[in-house]
């Protein structure tokens, strides 16, 4: 794997001086692209996992939140969900991870079928193809990408906005050179996928979800095969969980 990656393009980010590695069209930092590698040879998807997808800072977080309290509702409330204690990327797994056996202790933990990634829909593991399983993706409007995406990585390399100019970051993701990037090409990648898996590829947008969120809770819902019944909406379940959420 080392003497692979020494042969990928690579790109220090100039505002940041971070380096990046362009694999399967897109880029990302060695220690992902190591875990990405991993998962590809070794990750055993099944029919009855839910890929929740996204590029950074897309609404990922607030997928897996909903995702989660909607399949654990009846294991846990509003008042008792680990959301309230634990990160949710703690609570669903992110693929692209140093330790594949991680997927499945956390699947063990919870009894989950749900799982994140970062990763463009042609660079999943083969086998999540080929379970058949299904894929939500959420995107978001990219000027508000770019803006999150700048500020989560300027305060994670503790930059100031003197040390790591906007105008840098900003050119650069123009370029495609972002994490999992090009962003444009992440979600035509899954938008395609949809037009022929309808039934198994569910497209969400955040923008849609921040205006209506209950319809866009139930479609997950429904999706993700675990539908809210009517003395469910009469208890108000919907609504705690995006309240929650």
């Amino acid at each position: 794997m080392e003497e692979m990656i020494k042969t990928l393009p690579q790109h220090t980010c100039a505002w940041g001086k971070v380096k990046a590695y362009k694999y399967q069209e897109f880029w990302t930092v060695k220690p992902f692209l190591e875990a990405t590698i991993l998962a590809q040879q070794s990750f055993k998807a099944k029919p009855s996992d839910v890929f929740l997808c996204s590029a950074p800072k897309t609404g990922t977080t607030w997928l897996k939140s909903l995702a989660f309290a909607i399949v654990t509702r009846e294991k846990f409330d509003e008042s008792t969900t680990p959301l309230l204690t634990k990160f949710a990327h703690e609570c669903v797994p992110l693929l692209e991870k140093a330790k594949v056996v991680e997927h499945e202790n956390i699947r063990k933990n919870f009894n989950l079928p749900l799982i994140s990634t970062h990763l463009r829909y042609a660079s999943l593991p083969e086998s999540v193809f080929s379970s058949n399983c299904k894929i939500v993706y959420i995107y978001r409007n990219i000027k508000d990408v770019i803006v999150s995406h700048y500020h989560f990585l300027r305060e994670g390399l503790k930059l100031s906005m003197e040390d790591a100019p906007f105008e840098g970051a900003f050119e650069e993701f123009c370029q495609g050179i972002s994490g999992y990037g090009p962003y444009w090409d992440h979600v035509l990648g899954y938008w395609k996928a949809s037009l022929e898996r309808p039934e198994k590829i569910l497209l969400l947008k955040y923008e849609d979800l921040k205006s209506e969120p209950k319809s866009n809770v139930r479609r997950l819902a429904d999706f993700i095969g675990c539908p809210f019944s009517a003395d469910e909406d009469k208890a108000g379940v919907v609504d705690n969980i995006i309240r929650m959420s």
